[in-house]
């Protein structure tokens, strides 16, 4: 891989299971992802931070084939995934949370719009973890999603005021291979809001099944009914 590094990298401490490359949002910087990074790293993945880059995000993870590669990005750098997941890029998979409907003219978020999670909330306050607005870019139009050939995850907070619910969902519904989660209650930061710890099992649920070959083939169900004695 020869493009730009990542701006932050934690790694498994064992055997590696997968590599996932995060394309920041809207005037984050690293620091944004750490506890998520550090939590999917626990788990056998390896996780690269990108400040609003998802073609060097793309670029870093192409020629990995020994394990599943997957692009993560929330806010507009979930707009950017869509991107170049649109314009022929191939990871395994995508995730994307906060997706945004419209953002021209559209005010940088309040820090009490993107988490209720006290512990994201200290982090967002912090200066290492912001940088100016750079420029963003809108989620593609429908006819280029539908060209998106990877499965992709998505998440998103039922009181997201940023982003509604309803009109995120539909315009992720163009995607072909799509499955969203909504995250009960939850505000526009679906990775880091106060959901975090189900968010990230259910990433690792859904990486799971990646690995397996067939994302949609679950690797654990409930059972239909529990035997008699």
């Amino acid at each position: 891989m020869t493009t730009s590094s990542p701006a932050a990298l934690w790694t498994p401490p064992a055997r590696v299971r997968g590599i996932l490359a995060v394309v920041a949002g809207r005037d984050e910087r690293a620091p944004v992802y750490e506890r998520f990074g550090r939590r999917l790293s626990a788990d056998g993945y390896t996780v690269a931070v990108f400040e609003a880059d998802a073609d060097a995000a793309a670029q870093w993870l192409a020629g990995v084939d020994d394990v599943p590669v997957v692009l993560i990005g929330s806010d507009t750098g979930a707009a950017a995934v869509l991107r170049v997941l649109s314009q022929g890029a191939s990871p395994d998979g995508a995730i994307v949370a906060g997706t945004p409907v419209d953002i021209d003219g559209v005010a940088q978020p309040a820090d009490a719009e993107r988490t209720a999670c006290p512990v994201h909330l200290g982090v967002l306050g912090t200066a290492e973890a912001r940088t100016s607005a750079v420029a963003v870019e809108q989620v593609p139009a429908a006819a280029d999603l539908a060209a998106i050939a990877v499965p992709v995850l998505a998440f998103h907070g039922s009181a997201d005021t940023v982003s509604p619910f309803a009109e995120a969902g539909a315009l992720l519904s163009a995607v072909p291979d799509i499955e969203l989660i909504e995250t009960v209650d939850g505000l526009h930061d679906a990775l880091n809001d106060q959901s975090h710890r189900s968010v990230a099992a259910s990433i690792v649920l859904w990486l799971e099944r990646l690995r397996s070959g067939d994302v949609h083939a679950p690797v654990v169900r409930l059972a239909a009914g529990v035997p008699a004695a």
